[in-house]
């Protein structure tokens, strides 16, 4: 357990605190709700191509939702072949059912180390034992975002914030009905009510869990979904012309 614990303070926790002090002194204003934001955005750009990935394949199984649950009815009796049938529907439109996951994973320790930052603190210890040589001693550290909100304590307002760009966010990668799909049977109402309980479930899921953390968690996820919804516009609006030329 002891070596899970050094591992994840060298790789996740020293590193994310580090990087908030150095933002923090060299930033103008020196406010660390600003340098919260540029480490957020720095860390989305190391990941762009893992997200790119992820968006695409997302949106993928999004698309072909009706497919899945077509196979799931016609094969609801047996199991192996249904699970054939949706390996090989996952080949022939070259998606990975994982591939949206591994974006997500990797954020999960981001989110702990932020978290460990800001619950253990930047006291005068905590700022000896862990600041890398080369980093310039801070002295008193002030965690509060233009003044007003302090983000070592909770934030209701970061935390609304967060969920309504959640929603947004998870909004963008649900498939647009077409007009004829609305006059046929549907079939496949199970799976477009639960991609809908999961719109709402997920933005209201994240207000009650920044609700109990650091509001500096809250300004992460923010950040983090209005640049996955920039980055979304952006790859989705690319892939648009392709999928109409191939209808």
């Amino acid at each position: 357990m002891d070596f899970f614990i050094n591992a994840f303070n060298t790789i996740i926790y020293q590193p994310l605190f580090n990087a908030l002090i150095l933002l923090y002194q060299y930033l103008p204003g020196q406010d660390f709700g600003v340098a919260v934001i540029v480490l957020t955005v720095m860390l989305r750009v190391m990941l762009y191509p893992l997200m790119v990935k992820s968006i695409k394949a997302q949106k993928s199984l999004s698309e072909i939702q009706p497919k899945i649950k077509e196979i799931q009815e016609k094969y609801k009796k047996d199991k192996e072949k249904q699970a054939r049938e949706m390996m090989a529907l996952y080949q022939r439109e070259k998606i990975n059912p994982f591939g949206g996951c591994v974006p997500l994973l990797l954020q999960i320790p981001i989110l702990i180390g932020l978290f460990q930052v800001f619950k253990i603190g930047f006291s005068q210890e905590q700022l000896i034992y862990h600041l890398y040589n080369f980093v310039p001693f801070p002295g008193q550290i002030n965690t509060f975002f233009l003044g007003i909100i302090d983000l070592s304590l909770p934030s209701v307002f970061l935390a609304l914030l967060a969920g309504i760009t959640q929603f947004f966010q998870t909004k963008m990668l649900m498939p647009k009905k077409k007009k004829e799909e609305s006059k046929k049977e549907k079939t496949f109402s199970f799976s477009e009510t639960m991609q809908k309980q999961m719109l709402y479930f997920i933005p209201v899921f994240t207000v009650f869990i920044l609700l109990g953390l650091p509001s500096a968690i809250g300004l992460y996820w923010t950040i983090t979904s209005l640049f996955a919804i920039g980055q979304q516009y952006l790859v989705l609006g690319k892939e648009k012309p392709e999928l109409e030329k191939t209808v």
